[in-house]
Formats: structure tokens, sequence, C-alpha cells
């Protein structure tokens, strides 16, 4: 039974507020949460991908960075990162959570980039590939639980 959910990108202010905020709308009965391993802590999420959520009825406004710690990686059930060097890093530097690491885009065997700095059609684009790699993690999430 997946209980717990974190997402990990970078600065946790771009990537992983959105796909926190797509997944908790999607899984309404899992506990969904993001960090970064580098996060600007207590940071609020990136305003362009603020607007982007809204435009899509999700707020993230009150969203705060966090920085990746073993506490946090170890009570997700699954935790979900952006690309595969993210992976690898989680993966040498907290070992106990290989089998429950994968990539957000892990079923199209793609990296979802980092949008921060640039221009708001390319957070546009990310927030598609977010989006559409978080309705496939919760068509089998649903079908796990």
């Amino acid at each position: 039974m997946i209980e717990q959910i974190l997402i990990v990108c970078a600065g946790n202010i771009c990537r992983s507020p959105m796909a926190e905020g797509l997944l908790k709308k999607t899984l309404p009965n899992i506990q969904v949460s993001s960090a970064g391993l580098s996060a600007l802590v207590g940071h609020g999420a990136d305003p362009i991908a603020i607007k982007i959520m809204a435009d899509a009825g999700i707020d993230i406004s009150a969203h705060r960075a966090h920085i990746l710690t073993a506490a946090i990686a170890r009570e997700a059930d699954i935790i979900l990162v952006m690309d595969e060097l993210q992976k690898q890093q989680i993966s040498i530097q907290y070992p106990f959570v290989r089998g429950k690491l994968f990539k957000l885009a892990e079923f199209r065997a793609q990296d979802i980039p980092d949008p921060y700095g640039q221009k708001p059609e390319i957070f546009q684009e990310v927030f598609i590939l977010i989006q559409e790699s978080v309705n496939e993690w919760s068509k089998r999430i649903n079908s796990l639980n």
C-alpha cells in the first residue's frame, strides 16, 4: 500500500512543487510532499510555476522549499525525481531508498528539464511533461492501492 510519495528536484521551487500539487489533486488519499537536493530552504515556488498551476486550478502559493534529508527519504513509500543524475545522487547518499526511487518520467525513459530562470513557455512545456508523468503514476498507484 502506497501512503506517502516524495517528489524531489534541485531547488524545490519549480518542478517538484508543480508535481506535488498535481499528485495531491489526482491522489487525494495519499500524503504527497516535496524536497530539493540543494533546496532554497524557505523560499516559495517560482512565480511562473505558481501562475501555471493556478491556471490549472491548483494553488501552490503557500509552498516553501525543504531540503532532502534521510528522515524524509525514509518515510516515503515512493520517491520520484526529475532526472537520472538526481536518481544516482540520492541512491548513493541514501542507499536504503533503492527499490522505491524512480524518475517521474520513468515510463517515458525521459528526464524532466529544470525550467528555473527560463521563459514562461519553457515552464509550460515542463508542466506538460510533469502532468503527463503524474497521470501515468496516478493510474499505476491507484491500481496498486
